[in-house]
Order: C-alpha cells, then structure tokens, then sequence
C-alpha cells in the first residue's frame, strides 16, 4: 500500500530533499485508512519538518491524528503549529469554536458545536433510523465538503471522521400537535432549557449525496404548525412530565400522544 511504501522509502533516505513531502503523504495515506496510530506516528515526523505558524497541512493532520489518540499537549502545539490559538491545559481542549454542519457517517447533516478544530458536539436530534443521538461527540475532518446558507452567512459542511464520544440520551418520537409554529418553536426551547433536546420531523431534508455536497440554503424557522411527528432527546422516563409540562403552558393549542405501536 502506498502508506508502506512512502514510509520505507523515507526511512532509507530520511536526508533526502524532499523527505518532508514523503513523511506528509506517508501520514495521509494512512489518514485515508483510518489508521490513527500510523498517522499520528508518520505525521509527528512531517510536522517536525514542516514551518510554524504558516498553516502547512501536516499540522493540521497531527492534530487530528492526536486527538483522536487523545495525545493532547501534541493536538494543542500542533493547532499552535498550524497558526491556530487554543486554550492552556493538559486534557481534552474544550472551547467554543462556534457552530457547523457535520456530515454524519450516514450521510446525513446536522449543525454541532465545534469544541476545538477537529471535534464537535451535535446539537440536533438525528433520524431514530441512523442509529445516532443528540449530545455526541464526533470527530470531523479539516476540508470542507459542501456548505449551508442561514439567513445570509455560509457554513462550511465538513465530514466526520468518527464517533469520538457516544450520548447516553436515547432519541423517542412522539406526536405532536401544535396551533401554531411558535408552539414548536417554544417545544424546542423548552426542551434546550433541561439540556435536551426536540427536533420536528418536518426539518429533514432528504438530498442525493450530489446535492449535499453543494451549496444548500436552509430556512432558520422551518417549524410548522399542526399534528406532526418530533424526535426527542431525553431520558425515556422524563418525556411524559416535560411534555405535559409544554401542553399545560397553552392546553387550548397544544397537545401529544405517544406513538401508536405498529
């Protein structure tokens, strides 16, 4: 593979001209097979031969390598390599890097907040069928890979990498109806307020993978009125009491059941 051909060839010529370059490659090839140990390993050597400060890209993959092998004095002097300034510490880097549309390992797309340069915490409420859940962690690679248009300002969209941290809250679906859109807008926030969350179906948007990986433009109050199904994110026994909660705030416009069973 050619991982393992650029690295023997490296380490029979480590004082040739252009060992940097092979180092590089030698690391992103292993990159492309989620080999993080490898990467990690090859990328500190093109890091060591790479400029500071001058945003050359072998920083950029050490520091992805590294956080995913939790080596985290490395991931922070490779984001300083890279040119980028991240908080003091000596575990996890934890900041707020603002928000961004992820593409999740089944394609679908969902806005996180960045925790760092190459982790994220997703903030919606995935489809019940991908398997994933509000709250977790993923990590997220560096190159864009489409973009999302919200009231005038571009998101770049950028591709997960893989699940760094899984989320204890299960995802349910209930029906609601709601007069207004407020109403669901008002669940949602609701919701936000217990550190859950609650997602209408009516926000899903199903694009080819052609599609996806352009330019979409996206509509901040996609909230509908009327009965519809919504994917919540919060502890099973808790539902009930958080939603008659919501319904009791406006009982002449709000209302819920659980799903019928099929």
């Amino acid at each position: 593979m050619a991982g393992e051909l650029l690295e023997r060839l490296v380490r029979q010529h480590p004082d040739h001209p252009a060992a940097g370059v092979w180092w590089f490659d030698a690391a992103l090839a292993y990159k492309f097979l989620n080999n993080w140990a490898k990467a990690y390993e090859l990328g500190r050597e093109a890091a060591a031969r790479a400029d500071r400060d001058a945003q050359e890209p072998a920083f950029w993959n050490l520091g992805i390598a590294a956080t995913i092998m939790e080596d985290w004095a490395t991931a922070r002097d490779a984001w300083r390599g890279f040119g980028l300034s991240v908080p003091d510490g000596e575990g996890e880097i934890v900041a707020d890097f603002g928000v961004a549309p992820v593409r999740l390992g089944n394609g679908e797309v969902v806005w996180a907040r960045r925790l760092c340069p190459t982790r994220a915490r997703v903030l919606n409420v995935p489809t019940p069928e991908s398997g994933r859940r509000f709250g977790e962690v993923v990590v997220h690679d560096g190159a864009p890979n489409g973009e999302r248009e919200v009231a005038g300002q571009t998101y770049p969209v950028f591709d997960e990498l893989l699940l760094f941290r899984a989320s204890t809250l299960p995802t349910t679906t209930v029906h609601v109806v709601a007069e207004t859109p407020e109403d669901v807008r008002a669940l949602a926030a609701f919701f936000d307020e217990h550190g859950y969350a609650a997602e209408p179906a009516s926000g899903t948007r199903v694009l080819c993978s052609c599609c996806s990986e352009g330019s979409v433009s996206q509509d901040a109050n996609h909230q509908v009125g009327g009965g519809q199904q919504v994917n919540l994110a919060a502890p099973v026994d808790e539902i009930a009491g958080l939603m008659d909660a919501w319904r009791s705030a406006v009982p002449a416009r709000r209302s819920w059941t659980w799903p019928r069973a099929s």
